[in-house]
């Protein structure tokens, strides 16, 4: 006697469906379960309060008229829609500062990866002694304190007592006192503190790396260059990512080393950048709905930034 087949499943009394290819679980009545939102509730509570609220505070006073007056009660705060940004942007400096924030995080973000990713080859192919002593060296420069990187950096390039003018034999030059000169030195106190991340991140997607794959490239005859243009990178896509996306975002909104090592934005405000030139408006000026509405373009620049890159490697078909 031939075996029955099972009776066929009716997909909609199934507790799994399959949509596109993907089982989904659902509940009993059909809806999704709740399971997962219920796991990501105490991190979307904290991102909220730590990320969504400033925001929508920042959004509010950039649309208000919020000064001196209005924070000691003199006056009545009152809204001024798009007024302030109207006025942000026709201020010829805010423009220039603008123009200088992307050439210099440009900067930042190039070099720093460049820097990171030799450096995360270079732990690949020296000894264990030397690789530990770069790495405690590199991390060394990574924990220290923003303040006290800039400091150390102004002591070293100091026209009277620093080491490096005697040592270059430029007498009493002042790095801080031209515009590119300033921008050239805090640009490399900003890529030592920061090449760390991309070497030590690159670095363990490197050792991910299968050993044969590496192997064969060199026994083909490919040089270091070749193997990391054509073998390593596109390996690494993903990680390389990441560490670009970050310092966009970093030295797109460096602060602490503009202020501290140019005193607060250079000569006639020279060295300004966005996060430099909000706080001037915010806080020395009383001006917080235009430095507001400063950090709410910040916001937006980086956001469409970040996007595009992400969009732009979809195209070609990368898996984010």
């Amino acid at each position: 006697m031939p075996a029955r087949k099972p009776a066929p499943v009716d997909p909609r009394r199934s507790p799994g469906r399959r949509a596109g290819g993907v089982l989904r679980v659902t509940s009993p009545g059909g809806h999704a379960g709740w399971t997962p939102w219920l796991y990501l509730a105490p991190a979307l509570v904290v991102l909220g309060g730590l990320l969504v609220y400033p925001i929508y505070q920042l959004g509010l006073i950039s649309v208000l008229q919020y000064t001196q007056a209005q924070v000691s009660g003199g006056e009545p705060t009152t809204f001024e829609g798009f007024g302030n940004y109207a006025t942000l942007f026709g201020d010829d400096q805010f423009w220039q500062v603008l123009l200088a924030t992307l050439v210099f995080a440009a900067a930042c973000v190039v070099s720093t990866l460049a820097v990171g990713c030799a450096l995360a080859v270079l732990l690949t192919r020296v000894r264990a002694v030397p690789r530990l002593a770069l790495m405690l060296a590199a991390l060394g420069a990574w924990a220290t304190p923003a303040v006290t990187g800039s400091t150390v950096w102004l002591l070293l390039f100091d026209p009277d007592f620093g080491p490096v003018d005697r040592v270059l034999g430029l007498g009493d030059h002042s790095w801080t006192y031209g515009r590119f000169s300033a921008f050239a030195l805090v640009l490399l106190e900003v890529v030592w503190c920061s090449f760390p991340f991309v070497m030590v991140t690159v670095y363990a997607g490197i050792r991910a790396v299968p050993a044969e794959v590496l192997e064969a490239a060199a026994l083909d005859g490919a040089s270091q260059w070749r193997i990391w243009r054509s073998v390593l990178a596109p390996m690494l896509r993903p990680i390389l990512v990441v560490v670009t996306i970050q310092s966009v975002i970093w030295d797109f909104k460096v602060f602490t080393q503009i202020y501290v090592m140019t005193n607060g934005g250079g000569i006639a405000g020279q060295n300004l950048v966005l996060n430099v030139y909000a706080y001037q408006k915010a806080f020395a000026a009383s001006q917080y709905s235009l430095g507001s509405a400063i950090g709410v373009v910040m916001l937006v620049i980086l956001l469409a930034v970040t996007l595009v890159y992400l969009r732009l490697l979809r195209r070609q078909g990368e898996e984010l």
